[in-house]
């Protein structure tokens, strides 16, 4: 098998147990692997993030046995569900003795070709894998700039309310959120890079790492108005390389009403 030049000794061996036991599985069709590793960029900190097609008539039995599965090969330590994520297929887990993180993802196997970037086949039934990956191309969900502008005003609202309440900390996970959901998704597109939240982006967008890190408060009234202030400041900037139908009207509102309600705890 031809690894990936960067994949690390320390995933090598645990990925090798990984396939050596879920290929000798007569319902699974194949294992593929995502990510860093389908990108040839991985690092010592990379997850191995892998997808597990199953035989459709064997789907379900394998998903609820999924658990009793992945806990059989050597090393596994700990385990998972994805609800978090909205993916109830997936199972995060770390494996012994390097603290390898591995994410399984079992799926039916016509499913498999729903994915969001491009997957290295580790092992296939002959080329069932590979031929479901021809029939689509990876796509990435990508942020709706309209689905934005319909809510960024009415959240903004909230932060103003949270800092005027001083309900500090629930600020500052706000602005989290927008930096995650709004502000990082938005500069990526708009540069066609993946939308990916803030990951890496002091790497992949630098210059825009800058203006972000204005958004980052203290658990104090002033900077948490800076940094929302910085957050309308950037979606404005952000929303002129849109088409979007503008709600100037709760712009103006909330915009007016922030200058109030922020400076003044009830």
């Amino acid at each position: 098998m031809n690894y990936p030049t960067t994949l690390p000794g320390t995933h090598k061996a645990v990925l090798n147990r990984i396939i050596e036991a879920l290929s000798a599985d007569s319902r699974l069709c194949g294992i593929a692997a995502s990510g860093s590793y389908g990108s040839n960029k991985m690092d010592d900190y990379s997850d191995l993030d892998l997808v597990i097609a199953i035989h459709p008539n064997d789907y379900q039995d394998v998903f609820d046995q999924r658990f009793e599965i992945v806990s059989q090969i050597e090393g596994y330590t700990a385990g998972f569900s994805g609800e978090h994520v909205g993916e109830p297929r997936l199972i995060v887990s770390i494996f012994a003795p390097n603290a390898i993180h591995v994410d399984f993802k079992f799926v039916s196997l016509p499913d498999a070709a729903a994915r969001v970037d491009d997957c290295a086949v580790l092992w296939e039934k002959g080329t069932l894998l590979t031929d479901v990956f021809a029939t689509a191309l990876p796509a990435y969900p990508q942020p709706d700039p309209q689905w934005i502008e319909d809510r960024f005003w009415i959240w903004t609202h909230y932060a103003a309310t949270k800092i005027a309440r001083g309900e500090y900390f629930e600020t500052l996970e706000f602005l989290s959120f927008l930096r995650q959901n709004v502000l990082s998704p938005l500069a990526l597109k708009q540069t066609g890079l993946t939308p990916s939240g803030v990951r890496t982006i002091e790497k992949r967008l630098p210059e825009f790492a800058e203006k972000l890190a204005k958004t980052i408060a203290t658990v104090e009234k002033q900077s948490l108005i800076s940094a929302v202030k910085q957050c309308v400041s950037l979606y404005l900037e952000l929303r002129d390389n849109e088409v979007v139908e503008r709600n100037d009207r709760a712009q103006e509102l909330v915009i007016s009403i922030f200058k109030i309600s922020s400076v003044t705890k009830k």
